[in-house]
C-alpha cells in the first residue's frame, strides 16, 4: 500500500497536466470497484454518502462524514479527494479545526464550498467566504501535509448564473490558497473556457453529467480534472429502487436478470 504522503504526491502531479476523471465512489465497494477499473484517483460524494446512512444530502455531520473519509482513504491504493461542503462551519477558524480532522483522515485534497445552507442567502459574503478559504489553506500548511486544495463556487448550482461573479470569486480562491477551482454547474464550451482562462495556470475540475463533455473535450477547453457527483450512486440507486418498486407494486421478479454477476464481485473484492 501507498503511504499518504505518497498518495498526495501522485494526486498533485496527477494535476500538472492532461485531463483525469475522478470518479465519485459513495462506500468502500463503489471505491474498490473503481479502483480495479483503473482510475488513478477518487472524490467523495457528500450526497452519495449521506444516502447510504439515510440521509439527505448537506445533513451529515462532520463525525460522519471524517469516518466516511477515514474508511475510504484505508480501502484504497489511489489518491482520495474530499468534498467537505462547507468545511461543516461558518466560521474561518471553525472550518480550518475541521480540515485538520478531514486531513487527518488520510486525504490527498478536499474542496471547501460558498454556499451557505440557506437557499434565500446561497452564497457566504465574498470577504468571508475568501476567509474561509484562507483558513483551510492555513490548516492544510500547519503540519505541511501537501494536501491539495479546491476553493468551489457554487453561484450556478444554487441558481445564481452570473459567471462574472463565479469568475471574480474563483480567482479570489485562488489567490487567497486555492491549488483548484470548481464552478458546479458551468457547462457550456465558452462558461468552461473563461474560468479556466480566468484561474491560468491553476487547474479546474469540471463536474459533468450525462449531457456534459467528453474526456477529449474537456481537455481540449483547458480541463484538468473531471468529476461526477452523485452520478454513480443515483445509478446505483436505479437499480435498486427499479427492481424494490417491481417486488412491490407486482409481487414480480424480473428486474433481477439485469444484476451485476455476484462471481464477478467476489472476483474483484476477492
Amino acid at each position: 500500500m501507498l503511504t499518504t504522503a505518497d498518495k498526495r504526491a501522485a494526486f498533485k502531479k496527477l494535476h500538472e497536466s492532461g485531463c483525469f476523471i475522478i470518479p465519485n465512489p459513495f462506500d468502500i465497494g463503489s471505491a474498490k470497484a473503481l479502483q480495479h477499473l483503473g482510475f488513478k484517483a477518487l472524490a467523495s460524494t457528500s450526497a452519495g454518502f449521506a444516502w447510504t446512512i439515510g440521509k439527505a444530502d448537506n445533513r451529515v455531520t462532520v463525525d460522519d462524514v471524517c469516518d466516511h473519509l477515514a474508511a475510504i482513504c484505508a480501502a484504497v491504493d489511489i489518491p482520495v479527494n474530499a468534498d467537505f461542503e462547507d468545511g461543516f462551519a461558518h466560521e474561518p477558524d471553525k472550518v480550518a479545526v475541521n480540515v485538520g480532522r478531514a486531513v487527518q483522515a488520510g486525504v490527498a485534497g478536499l474542496s471547501i464550498e460558498d454556499y451557505t445552507g440557506d437557499n434565500a442567502k446561497p452564497l457566504f459574503d465574498r470577504a468571508l467566504a475568501v476567509e474561509r478559504i484562507r483558513a483551510a489553506r492555513g490548516a492544510i500548511d500547519a503540519d505541511q501535509s501537501g494536501v491539495l486544495l479546491t476553493g468551489r463556487c457554487e453561484a450556478f448550482l444554487r441558481g445564481i448564473k452570473d459567471l462574472n461573479l463565479v469568475i471574480d470569486r474563483l480567482t479570489a480562491y485562488a489567490e487567497a490558497g486555492a491549488d483548484c477551482l470548481y464552478a458546479p454547474g458551468i457547462s457550456t464550451a465558452e462558461e468552461i473556457s473563461a474560468v479556466v482562462k480566468a484561474v491560468h495556470p491553476k487547474p479546474v475540475n469540471l463536474l459533468v453529467g450525462a449531457a456534459g463533455p467528453s474526456l477529449a473535450d474537456a481537455g481540449r477547453l483547458g480541463v484538468r480534472r473531471i468529476s461526477v457527483g452523485g452520478a454513480l450512486a443515483r445509478m446505483a440507486w436505479a437499480g435498486f429502487m427499479k427492481a424494490s418498486k417491481e417486488m412491490a407494486e407486482k409481487g414480480t421478479f424480473g428486474e433481477f436478470a439485469n444484476g451485476y454477476p455476484g462471481g464477478e464481485l467476489n472476483k474483484m473484492f476477492g
